[in-house]
């Protein structure tokens, strides 16, 4: 069985040619490996390139920089360089077999057989590899597997789980974005018994896997499946709100919004922002990423489907598109309407279309008239601020001002 690289363009651009004939040989030294394989038998979009190679990193090195290509020792002591064609950024990992697990990291060895490589991946359907021209070799009936959308581990499960405990988490994400049917058996039940653990992950690593999994079509299932067995509760605290993400991605569907995983991750949460903080911690979310989780969960209930349309500007305009946007889809999944709700989708809509204004003075117009440097120059810009939003925002400049030199002559 072969890939024809005609069908996929990854395989035939010019940067996957100059890296691949960089360490290419008569002798088959060179593959792609794991997720690139793996999507194009499964006909979906192929991100990342990665490739296996027999050669030593120090020979990729060699290679690399004898055809005037870039390479970068990213991960030199795991055996894996980046190199660099075009601007697109290939890994290339030299065979490899493990001497020694810890379950969070691993002694390794070189090796040149490709049967031992793939013995230490995850997934059957992550141990495929296909050289240049396209031709496949499998090792643990991962084509089967592919085949039946089947996530299954090599070997045995709790061993390959002990040699790293974030393969919990990739278990699950795989499922949810690749896997049909009923879950494997065997990797549930090794989920099970090895889920404490996860408490040994970093919160970078935990994050990363949870945030790939929520951008998968539709991760209640399989969310479902992990709470029902524990695994969550290792993670989070409290209760995950399915129903309401369950609602959400039904909302997203409606109103044609892409996957946000870090929306649908509030969704899951409690309305609190001390919880929704604490989590952003101890998963290290980026300080953006937190400012966001923390705002999602203020819960401000005038943002809904009976609101007037000018609180809604207001709200748009002294929150911003992207508080607005979070807390009136968690609203709407939270409220159980419908997502055709004709209501909640005009709120949605004005959203998208209203183009928030900007203020047209400034305190420099304030001083202007009269007004002294200090404290009231604040307090007469939000006065006149607040009548322009009254105004539904239809007042220029110039009424604006007379609006400010009325106030100054009038005594307070």
């Amino acid at each position: 069985m072969k890939l024809d690289p005609r069908d996929h363009p990854w395989m035939t651009a010019a940067p996957t040619r100059a890296v691949m004939s960089a360490l290419e040989s008569n002798e088959d030294r060179t593959r792609f490996v794991g997720g690139a394989v793996r999507n194009a038998l499964l006909r979906v979009p192929v991100i990342d390139v990665d490739i296996a190679t027999q050669f030593t990193p120090d020979e990729v090195i060699r290679r690399l920089a004898a055809t005037q290509l870039r390479a970068v020792a990213t991960g030199i002591e795991h055996g894996t360089v980046t190199a660099i064609a075009d601007g697109t950024a290939f890994e290339v990992t030299s065979l490899r077999r493990d001497v020694e697990t810890f379950g969070r990291r691993a002694v390794v060895a070189y090796t040149t057989d490709w049967k031992e490589d793939a013995l230490r991946r995850d997934f059957t359907m992550n141990a495929l590899y296909a050289s240049a021209d396209g031709t496949l070799f499998d090792y643990f009936t991962g084509l089967e597997d592919v085949a039946a959308r089947r996530v299954r581990f090599i070997g045995d499960a709790g061993q390959r789980i002990r040699e790293d405990y974030l393969r919990i988490l990739r278990f699950f994400r795989f499922y949810a974005c690749y896997g049909r049917g009923v879950p494997d058996a065997a990797a549930i039940s090794a989920c099970v018994a090895e889920r404490q653990g996860l408490k040994l992950l970093s919160g970078e690593r935990v994050q990363k896997e949870l945030l790939l999994l929520l951008q998968a079509e539709n991760p209640v299932p399989v969310l479902t499946l992990m709470q029902e067995n524990g695994i969550v509760q290792e993670l989070l605290p409290g209760e995950m709100q399915i129903p309401r993400l369950d609602r959400l991605i039904g909302i997203e569907r409606a109103m044609g919004v892409a996957p946000d995983a870090l929306l649908r991750f509030a969704a899951l949460l409690p309305d609190s922002t001390a919880q929704a903080r604490g989590i952003a911690q101890a998963l290290r979310l980026s300080n953006e990423a937190r400012d966001r989780l923390v705002a999602a969960a203020e819960k401000d209930q005038r943002i809904g489907g009976s609101m007037q349309k000018a609180l809604a500007k207001e709200l748009l305009y002294r929150s911003g598109v992207e508080k607005f946007h979070d807390q009136l889809l968690l609203n709407w999944a939270g409220s159980g309407a419908s997502p055709e709700d004709a209501n909640w989708r005009d709120i949605f809509l004005l959203m998208q279309s209203w183009k928030i204004p900007l203020l047209p003075i400034d305190g420099t117009d304030v001083m202007t008239l009269g007004i002294p440097e200090g404290p009231e120059i604040g307090v007469r810009l939000r006065e006149a601020e607040q009548w322009w939003i009254e105004q539904d925002f239809a007042a220029d400049r110039m009424q604006l001002l007379e609006r400010l030199r009325d106030a100054v002559r009038k005594p307070r």
